[in-house]
C-alpha cells in the first residue's frame, strides 16, 4: 500500500501512548507536552503555566480577531443551539469564512463518499489544512500559548496529527455522521460552557499572578482534544467515531 503525502501533516510530533503517565507540571519548567496515540485524530500542545505575557493576554481576543475571522474560535467546539422562529432548532457554531468553505467542501465529500465510495483528495486536503490552523489559533485564544499563531501552515507549538483513511470508507456512516455526532455535539455543548468559564478565570489568574493554573490548563487541553476529534469526524476526516473522553 502506497504511503500517504506527507503534506497532509502539519508536524511530526512523538507519539505518546495512553498508558504512558502524564508529565507533571509542577517543578519542571513552564510547560508540559500533552498528547494522545489511541485515536487516529491527535492534538499536541505544550500549555505554558508560569511567566506569562500579561499584555498578550489583555488583549488576546482583539489580537486574535484576524484569525477568528478566518477560522473561527473556542466557542465553535461548545456548538450552541438556537430557537429559531419557534419552527426548530438551528445549529450554530462559528468556524470562520475558511471554516465555512470547509463545511461546503464537506458537503460536496458527503455525496462523493455515500455514492461513489472515494473522498476527493484536494476536499480532504483543504479540510485537514483549516483544522490544523484552527488547533493552532484556538490554543492562542484560549491561552494555552503566548506565541502568535502564523497564518497557514508553519511551525508552532501546537500542531494536529492527522493522517488520511487508508481503509476503504464507511458510506453507512457517513451518510448518517450529523446524526451519528449529536451525542458529542451534546456533551460538548455543556464542556463548553465549563470551558469558557475556566478560561476566564485563567485569564483573571495570567493578569494578576503571571500563571495558568495547572488544573485549569489540563481541563482545557481535554476539552480541546476532545472538539477537535469531533470536528474532524463532521468534516468527514476520519470514520472512526470518536471516544467520549477528555484523554
Amino acid at each position: 500500500m502506497r504511503k500517504p503525502p506527507t503534506d497532509f501533516a502539519a508536524a511530526e510530533p512523538i507519539m505518546v501512548g495512553m498508558t504512558t503517565p502524564l508529565r507533571s507540571l509542577s517543578g519542571i519548567g513552564d510547560s508540559t507536552s500533552v498528547q494522545t496515540s489511541r485515536y487516529p485524530v491527535n492534538v499536541v500542545v505544550e500549555p505554558v503555566l508560569v511567566g506569562r505575557n500579561r499584555l498578550t493576554t489583555a488583549f488576546r481576543l482583539v489580537l486574535a480577531l484576524p484569525h477568528i475571522l478566518l477560522v473561527g474560535g473556542p466557542v465553535a467546539f461548545a456548538t450552541t443551539w438556537a430557537r429559531v422562529d419557534d419552527s426548530g432548532l438551528r445549529l450554530g457554531a462559528g468556524t470562520g469564512a475558511l471554516g465555512a468553505v470547509a463545511g461546503v467542501c464537506s458537503l460536496i465529500a458527503w455525496f462523493a463518499i455515500v455514492f461513489g465510495a472515494t473522498h476527493p483528495r484536494e476536499l480532504w486536503k483543504l479540510a485537514a489544512f483549516y483544522l490544523r490552523w484552527r488547533v493552532r489559533a484556538v490554543a492562542y485564544v484560549a491561552l494555552l500559548r503566548d506565541e502568535y499563531p502564523p497564518f497557514g501552515d508553519a511551525d508552532y507549538p501546537v500542531s494536529l496529527q492527522l493522517e488520511p483513511p487508508t481503509e476503504p470508507r464507511d458510506r453507512i456512516s457517513v451518510a448518517f455522521r450529523p446524526i451519528l455526532v449529536i451525542p458529542h455535539l451534546i456533551v460538548l455543548w455543556a464542556l463548553g460552557i465549563a470551558w469558557a468559564v475556566t478560561t476566564t478565570i485563567a485569564w483573571f489568574s495570567i493578569l494578576v499572578f503571571g500563571r495558568y493554573p495547572e488544573p485549569l490548563a489540563r481541563f482545557a487541553v481535554g476539552v480541546f482534544r476532545w472538539g477537535t476529534r469531533v470536528e474532524a469526524y463532521l468534516l468527514l476526516l476520519r470514520d472512526e467515531y470518536p471516544p467520549f473522553s477528555l484523554d
